[in-house]
């Protein structure tokens, strides 16, 4: 796996046409379209993930996770480094990752967001297990709420957005490579997904 950091600063947001006024979120979809720029399309699917790592007034940061090397951008810079496996080999991480929390109902099947925090903690805690991993509850925070609303082709997009951290122990192996390779839950093409991890010491 690959680790990159996307940089772009005033100008380039201006080359792109992207809307950075103070009054206003920037439209994730314009994200989807930079960060799909540096992949050109294969017959696999996609094999790379990405989150919007937020900056100042001069620079923003897009971290993006891949099975390949990304493309020299037409605008903006990019690093790119190897990620060694020994590196998920450990058993505790500190960990960051941005969610799109939702679930579906049991009566009709409908998908519908998780709302409130004590709802996104239990939501979350249920289901790391299935993500090859423990959670420790007290450790776990909620940095943000709220929700993402951009207009794509078809129409207008609305995303629950939560950005949850904590620490974490890996209770199953390939679980765990597989949730940091491909990405966790919905709107992994709009920055959701990405587990960010720094290991600590067991």
């Amino acid at each position: 796996m690959i680790a990159s950091i996307l940089k772009l600063n005033r100008s380039d947001f201006k080359n792109l046409q992207i809307n950075t006024s103070p009054n206003r979120d920037i439209d994730p979809y314009a994200f989807h379209k930079v960060v799909y720029s540096l992949f050109p399309k294969t017959e696999n699917s996609r094999d790379f993930l990405f989150v919007d790592k937020g900056g100042n007034f001069n620079e923003r940061q897009i971290l993006i996770l891949s099975k390949r090397l990304p493309e020299e951008p037409d605008y903006g810079t990019i690093e790119s480094k190897d990620i060694p496996e020994s590196f998920l080999n450990q058993n505790h991480y500190g960990f960051e990752i941005h969610l799109n929390p939702t679930k579906r109902e049991k009566n009709g099947g409908k998908i519908v967001p998780i709302m409130g925090k004590e709802n996104l903690v239990e939501w979350f805690c249920s289901k790391s297990e299935s993500w090859g991993f423990l959670t420790e509850q007290e450790s776990l925070q909620i940095q943000f709420t709220g929700v993402q609303t951009f207009d794509k082709q078809n129409g207008q997009v609305t995303q629950n957005v939560a950005n949850f951290i904590g620490k974490l122990q890996v209770s199953d192996r390939s679980l765990f490579i597989k949730s940091f390779e491909q990405g966790i839950g919905r709107g992994k093409s709009f920055g959701f997904g990405l587990l960010q991890i720094i290991p600590l010491q067991d």
